[in-house]
Formats: C-alpha cells, sequence, structure tokens
C-alpha cells in the first residue's frame, strides 16, 4: 500500500493557488494565533513550535525517494517565516539539492515576522529559491485589526510588504469581507484599499469573512454588537473596495469558496468590468452568477 511520505498533524492548511505543490512543514501551527476571526490552528495538537531540522531533513528525503521530481514547496503551517533567516536558507538549500526542478517556493507570512529581518536577508531568501509570501491584511483599519487581535496595524502591514516589494519577492495578499460587520463597513473598504493602494501587491484576494465553529470568540474582542453584512451588504462593501483601489498590475481574485460572486481581473484594467459586475449584483440578483448558499465554505 502506497503511503504519503509525509506524517502530517492534521489539519493542514494552504492557499488555493498551493493545491499542486508539496507541502512541506517547517513549523506547526501559528506563532501568533490569537486572531480572533480564525480557527484554523485551534486544535490542541497545532500548539505553535518550530520543528527539529533533523526531522524537516528526513521528510525531504523521503519526499524525494517517494515523489521524484517537484516544481512547487509551500512551506506551512501559519507562518514559516518566523524562523529565523540562516535556517530558511538551510531548508531552501536542501530543497534545491533534493528537488533539480524545483522552480518555486512559498510560504505564508505574518507581518510581524519580517520586522527583524532586513530587505538583504529577503532577498538572500529570493535568490535561495523563496518565490512567494502570502500575506493575510485582513484589513487596513486599526480600529478593526485591533478589535479582532489581529496583533498588526497599518504600518506593520505597510511596512513589511514594502520589504517584500523591495527584496523582489512575489506577494499574495488576502483581505476579510465583512470583517468589520455592519458598523465599521465603510472605513473597512476604504482604509484597506489605500493601505493597497500604498504597497501595491502583486496578488489581491478577497474572502467572506466566516464562523463555522459559531461566533462567540469573535464577538468576545470586537464587541457584541458586530452584525453581520447581508450578502447586499457584502457587495456594497466590495464595491465601495474596488472603487477606492488604485492598482497598477494586480491580479484580482474573489473566486474563494466564501465568496458569492466570483470576480476575477486585473487592475486597474479590469476595474471597471468588476465594478459593473458587483453593480448587477446589487441592482439585480437573480440576473447575476452568485455562488449558492451550499455551496460556499472554507
Amino acid at each position: 500500500m502506497y503511503s504519503f511520505p509525509i506524517d502530517y498533524v492534521e489539519p493542514v492548511f494552504r492557499p488555493p493557488s498551493e493545491a499542486k505543490s508539496l507541502i512541506l512543514p517547517v513549523t506547526n501551527g501559528c506563532s501568533w494565533n490569537k486572531c480572533t476571526f480564525c480557527e484554523m490552528y485551534t486544535q490542541p495538537q497545532k500548539k505553535f513550535r518550530a520543528r527539529k531540522p533533523d526531522d524537516v531533513l528526513r521528510d525531504i528525503e523521503k519526499a524525494a525517494q517517494s515523489l521524484g521530481s517537484v516544481r512547487r514547496v509551500f512551506l506551512a503551517d501559519g507562518d514559516a517565516m518566523v524562523l529565523p533567516t540562516r535556517r530558511l536558507l538551510e531548508i531552501l538549500g536542501q530543497l534545491r539539492e533534493a528537488f533539480p526542478d524545483l522552480q518555486r517556493v512559498s510560504s505564508y507570512c505574518l507581518p510581524r515576522n519580517l520586522a527583524k529581518k532586513t530587505v538583504e536577508e529577503l532577498a538572500q531568501l529570493k535568490e535561495a529559491g523563496l518565490q512567494i509570501l502570502y500575506v493575510g491584511m485582513e484589513s487596513g483599519d486599526d480600529e478593526i485589526l485591533r478589535r479582532v487581535n489581529k496583533g498588526e496595524s497599518w504600518e506593520s502591514t505597510r511596512s513589511a510588504l514594502l520589504k517584500i516589494r523591495e527584496a523582489g519577492l512575489t506577494s499574495s495578499v488576502m483581505v476579510l469581507n465583512g470583517l468589520g460587520g455592519e458598523s465599521l463597513s465603510r472605513q473597512h473598504a476604504i482604509n484597506t484599499a489605500t493601505l493597497c493602494n500604498e504597497t501595491q501587491p502583486d496578488y489581491l484576494s478577497t474572502l467572506v469573512v466566516s464562523f463555522p465553529q459559531g461566533e462567540e470568540r469573535f464577538r468576545e474582542g470586537f464587541g457584541h454588537d458586530f452584525v453581520q453584512l447581508s450578502q447586499q451588504g457584502l457587495f456594497e462593501e466590495i464595491r465601495l473596495f474596488l472603487e477606492h483601489l488604485e492598482l497598477d498590475r494586480t491580479i484580482f481574485r474573489s473566486d474563494h469558496a466564501s465568496n458569492y460572486l466570483v470576480l476575477k481581473g486585473t487592475l486597474g484594467r479590469d476595474k471597471q468590468k468588476m465594478l459593473d459586475q458587483v453593480n448587477l449584483a446589487i441592482s439585480n440578483p437573480g440576473a447575476a452568477p452568485l455562488r449558492a448558499e451550499w455551496m460556499r465554505g472554507l
């Protein structure tokens, strides 16, 4: 019977675009793990720790023997970039040696984890094979970031994304539609768009904030006056967000399973086309190609 070469600590998460990548755990869980909207690493077995170098190397060697050619690797779990640059360079070197056809390596990245890394260090990681960093911006509004206990601010996220850009790495930014609820929807949309304009990410995607395990944990921090946006409210917020975006060549996707309305394009070239789609969903939902409720999920 075939046995996969890596013994994962479940659950394991990765961005949708890494579906064809080898998932290599170099840490377990998330070093912050206090965001009230996130339930990804809340299980006891996902308590944060850096994996031992020998265990990571053993997984790389077993994967090379079992899988042969590997072109893409995603460094898991929640924020491999918390590791020291020296350790990351070791891992990238081992991957390059084990997989001669390797084309790219990627990772999730908390902005806070780049505070102590210089642009020169990031450029070294790029030279060693790191290509894409997935950054959860969630919101560009400091009040919302404080309420959801993100542990980040407008400035910490801005600084990290500018470092990524200066080092020549690719940034893929995630924003949570509806994170501010009804009361903070407008400032969420406008301030998040402004932060995106400041940093010009290479990729930008939106997900709808969801609570599969209930809202109580979220409400404890945000406030019990939180009111989730309706479908129409989500569309109105994304319209305001798009209206305020001034991006040059950012690839935009709103096609995650949590979204009702799928949007795809390049900003700013396709901005008006996507606004037309959102306006149709607002004015005539029956005529818009919306995802059915039963098809949505995380």
